[in-house]
């Protein structure tokens, strides 16, 4: 059998290992200049004019921008349920409630319809995922935080480099999270960026990640230890070279996949809005699971499946959801498919997985 297609791929080259050799032989390994030009560069590339702050994860990115965002115990969030269990952790991690609405089904993001009826005095922000690098319905929800004086947030975890009528993804909400997890669409090994519409939530947000303090041993509020080490940094900053080229490279992946995919429901694109494809999302309405464990078996192609369980039935967050019912929601955690889109993928990689899905489909070669 052929070799085995992974779903997902982090790349790591000689570049990224010389700038950790740098900084290693620097022996300054804690946050120091390294963090600092990263920060600037992720700003300059991603959210120009917003200030940027790395931080150890993108957890921590979303409980620390929620936090100096102003959200305290008591106060209730928007979040989807359809996203990895991060998002409604960082709500409940600031004492608040993560109300989970429903998504929209071509973005499967937040849909706006749901936010606006989920708004109560207790409501301070709403919080989109940016899911699989399509932007969520920005222009709708904007108007609606508006409409309610009420915050916007962004985890644009999966999104970088994605827009939306000509404008970036992290340039709507008063902060946004961008992981730099391995398999993200770039990565530092481990660790966040998150952008903020002001300096001054800029500022508390370096205060939380530093254990409350900007000059040292003046701790100012209660923090955390969240800091991004230079090692991270000087991964993160040989990425953002690279990562318009492997963009590029998803995007004519996925034109390939949209071309020639028979039998499944290809993720739709909406107008003005740029997909960074860090997952190529089909929809199998039925028998999901067996489609998945045929294409692993007869043709060594794998999969993933993004969220299986939505966060409302976690054990963790389901205290929070009592009797919701999101119907979106439970039938694209049935449906969805994530197929390998990675820029390492090569043509025969791409003509392998178009057959194995086709075959798989029953629509054939």
């Amino acid at each position: 059998m052929s070799e085995f297609i992974s779903p997902a791929k982090p790349i790591i080259g000689d570049e990224e290992r010389e700038a950790v050799d740098r900084v290693l032989r620097t022996g300054m390994v804690a946050q120091g200049p390294e963090v600092a030009a990263f920060e600037n560069e992720f700003s300059a590339h991603f959210v120009p004019g917003r200030p940027s702050v790395a931080v150890n994860s993108g957890t921590a990115g979303l409980h620390l921008g929620l936090l100096a965002a102003g959200v305290r115990a008591g106060d209730e969030v928007i979040v989807p349920s359809f996203t990895f269990a991060a998002t409604g952790n960082s709500v409940a991690l600031t004492g608040g409630t993560p109300v989970f609405v429903d998504i929209e089904p071509e973005t499967f993001s937040l849909d706006p319809v749901a936010v606006a009826a989920a708004i109560t005095p207790r409501t301070k922000g709403i919080m989109p995922v940016h899911l699989y690098g399509h932007p969520a319905r920005m222009r709708e929800l904007e108007a609606i935080a508006a409409e309610h004086g009420v915050d916007l947030y962004e985890d644009a975890a999966q999104a970088h480099g994605a827009s939306l009528d000509g404008r970036p993804v992290g340039s709507f909400g008063e902060f946004a999270m961008f992981s730099l997890y391995p398999t993200k669409n770039m990565t530092s090994g481990e660790g966040g960026m998150v952008t903020t519409a002001t300096d001054e939530i800029a500022r508390r947000v370096k205060l939380l990640r530093n254990q409350g303090m900007e000059k040292q041993y003046e701790n100012e509020i209660i923090g955390f230890n969240a800091r991004m080490t230079d090692i991270h940094a000087a991964i993160g900053r040989v990425q953002l070279g690279k990562v318009d080229a492997w963009t590029k490279a998803r995007q004519a992946n996925a034109a390939f996949f949209d071309a020639n995919l028979r039998g499944v429901v290809v993720p739709p694109v909406l107008e003005g809005a740029v997909h960074v494809y860090h997952q190529y999302t089909i929809r199998v309405p039925q028998d999901r699971d067996g489609f998945v464990a045929a294409l692993k078996s007869e043709h060594n192609v794998g999969a993933g499946i993004y969220y299986p369980i939505p966060n409302h039935r976690l054990p963790s967050l389901a205290p929070f959801a009592p009797g919701v019912d999101l119907p979106e929601t439970e039938r694209a955690a049935r449906e969805v498919v994530s197929l390998p889109v990675h820029p390492s993928l090569s043509q025969s990689d791409l003509e392998r997985i178009v057959v194995a899905v086709n075959t798989v489909s029953g629509a054939g070669a």
